[in-house]
């Protein structure tokens, strides 16, 4: 099967090599018609990546795509629908965010049978008008139409569509009437409601749909919400909350919560009704909950978002009793210090996401850390660990904390920006043999992290920013064969040429630098998909004047990492002889 899939995947590449392959094979109308519909969608994906899908090349896939995702393709319009609407077994449309998207562009896809799935997400020229020929679909099971033009009358017209499980109506203006004109969907489990314009009363109409498992119900009014029998999934993130599930029958089967951003008027009587116990996810950040009793009964909590909160080192214990499932934890800008993450330790053996970012721990925390063994991603950026701790009576001897992490041997994501770790503190992580994403962003940082960090053999994800990277340390750099994005934003050092020549050596490895930011979208496909297509393509317009090029909303004078003299050695260095008004986009020789 591996034979047959690399061998199916070749023919693929092969088929959209460019243009000219293209058209070889786009005649073979009857061979095409009897292609599994599968490796109808994969071809079709890989043309649209590489830009070679035109309107009237759809009318070959007519009889065998069942599946078109078109979401954030900006020149889908009107032509594009009218080759759409005649697919035979069409199931699954996405049009999110495809902008072109009006009334008249829908027409051709009315009455349509076998389509299911509709997305136009975003596609703000459609409106009430376009929701007329959606309601001629009577098959739809599932549509998105958040922050569209469709106003309160055009959200009741959708009451016919009486298959549909799954509303997306974010965004919109929905008001109690509108929605009550909805209580025909019965069959409705997912319903999005953020941003609308329901108040209680409205939430009352709720009840009306006996399957709702998901409900999204984000700014809005809403302040008091009742029970529902059947809801798995609640948000009601920057909502005033005086209660939730407040009804009689019995309580619902939540077990997913999320209130980030939301003001409890009593916190109590908020979580009075709630079935806590069968709670899987909680996501209170950036809200007002100041007491944490609340957690002391959600024995089956495995996600926690307490960031941007008041949690701190005196209540880390109500986090230790529930600590036994817990997978996933963000205590990112919250009170919380080295001793509280000590106090964790030996109680959440589950543990594989820790986020720590803005808070004041420091190397210490790295010792209890490393005793937590599941842990697979941790985000320490912006806080104080250095990397190191000299030892007492000495200023020689140094110990690098980062040593602790060795003992995680399921590490994969490690995030340490904005810390003050140094190149010979980062030695511990060349043990770190799974260690796939690391982020490092510190003006300390030189030629030599990049030698260390090429020995990481799963290593795919690299950003070294803001460091002191050289020409020559940039070509000295063997990056790992897995290695797929490299990002050197800030590191000012480096030059045009140098990068250009990473770019030709390392095809595989997507590039990111200040100098590269400006290289057009299909160069940069090309680059990463080791295309070997000798098409000519179109570059940028290089013919503008300096000038007219848009500058940056900051920038941070990287000649304050020097003293005078460092300077004016740099000065007259073979790296400072480009122009930094020279510096542009460069396009890879491949």
């Amino acid at each position: 099967m591996e034979k047959e899939s690399e061998l199916i995947r070749r023919c693929i590449e092969a088929a959209c090599q460019s243009k000219e392959s293209v058209e070889k094979w786009r005649r073979q109308r009857r061979t095409l018609e009897r292609l599994p519909s599968h490796l109808s969608q994969s071809l079709l994906r890989n043309l649209l990546r590489r830009r070679l899908l035109f309107p009237s090349l759809l009318e070959v896939f007519k009889y065998s795509v069942e599946e078109i995702d078109l979401r954030g393709e900006n020149s889908v319009d009107a032509e594009w629908m009218a080759y759409l609407g005649a697919f035979r077994y069409l199931r699954l449309l996405n049009l999110g965010d495809c902008h072109r998207i009006n009334n008249s562009a829908i027409w051709p896809i009315v009455g349509m049978t076998s389509l299911k799935e509709v997305d136009l997400s975003r596609c703000m020229k459609v409106t009430d008008a376009g929701v007329k020929h959606l309601i001629s679909i009577s098959t739809l099971e599932k549509l998105w139409i958040s922050e569209t033009g469709v106003t309160a009358n055009g959200v009741a017209l959708l009451a016919s569509l009486k298959n549909l499980s799954v509303l997306d109506l974010g965004g919109l203006p929905v008001t109690d009437s509108s929605l009550k004109s909805l209580q025909a969907l019965t069959k409705l489990r997912y319903l999005d409601l953020w941003g609308s314009k329901i108040s209680n009363q409205g939430a009352l109409v709720l009840q009306r749909f006996p399957k709702l498992s998901f409900l999204n119900l984000a700014w809005t009014n809403v302040t008091r919400f009742p029970n529902l029998s059947a809801l798995e999934c609640l948000n009601m993130s920057n909502c005033t909350i005086d209660s939730i599930l407040e009804g009689n029958g019995d309580k619902a089967p939540l077990l997913k919560l999320v209130c980030a951003g939301a003001t409890f008027m009593n916190e109590a009587e908020a979580f009075l009704y709630i079935k806590t116990s069968s709670l899987s996810l909680l996501d209170v950040s950036k809200s007002s909950l100041s007491r944490f009793g609340i957690l002391a009964d959600m024995q089956m909590l495995e996600h926690l978002d307490l960031s941007s909160g008041t949690m701190g080192d005196d209540s880390v214990e109500m986090i230790v009793c529930i600590g036994a499932n817990l997978k996933n934890l963000n205590l990112s800008s919250t009170r919380v210090s080295s001793v509280g993450i000590g106090i964790l330790v030996g109680h959440v053996p589950k543990l594989e996401n820790l986020s720590l970012s803005h808070t004041a721990i420091d190397d210490v925390a790295l010792s209890y850390i490393g005793l937590m063994p599941s842990l697979k991603f941790i985000n320490l950026s912006s806080t104080n660990i250095k990397g190191f701790i000299l030892q007492p009576g000495t200023e020689s001897h140094v110990d690098s904390t980062l040593t602790a992490l060795q003992n995680l041997s399921y590490l994969e994501s490690l995030n340490l920006e904005h810390t003050q770790v140094r190149d010979p503190d980062l030695h511990p992580l060349s043990s770190c043999k799974k260690l796939s994403h690391l982020s490092l962003k510190c003006a300390s940082l030189t030629d030599a992290t990049l030698h260390l960090l090429s020995s990481l053999p799963k290593l795919t994800t690299l950003h070294v920013c803001d460091a002191v990277l050289t020409t020559n340390g940039l070509d000295a750099f063997s990056p790992p064969t897995t290695l797929r994005v490299l990002d050197l934003m800030g590191c000012w050092l480096l030059t045009e040429d140098a990068i250009s020549q990473f770019i030709k050596k390392h095809p595989q490895v997507e590039i990111r630098h200040e100098i590269v930011q400006n290289l057009s979208t299909e160069q940069q496909t090309i680059s990463n998909c080791l295309s070997t297509s000798q098409q000519s393509l179109k570059g940028p317009q290089w013919n503008k004047k300096q000038g007219n090029l848009p500058m940056p909303q900051f920038f941070v004078d990287q000649r304050l990492k020097y003293n005078r003299e460092e300077l004016l050695a740099l000065q007259f260095s073979p790296l400072a002889l480009q122009s930094p008004h020279d510096a542009g986009s460069v396009t890879p020789n491949i």
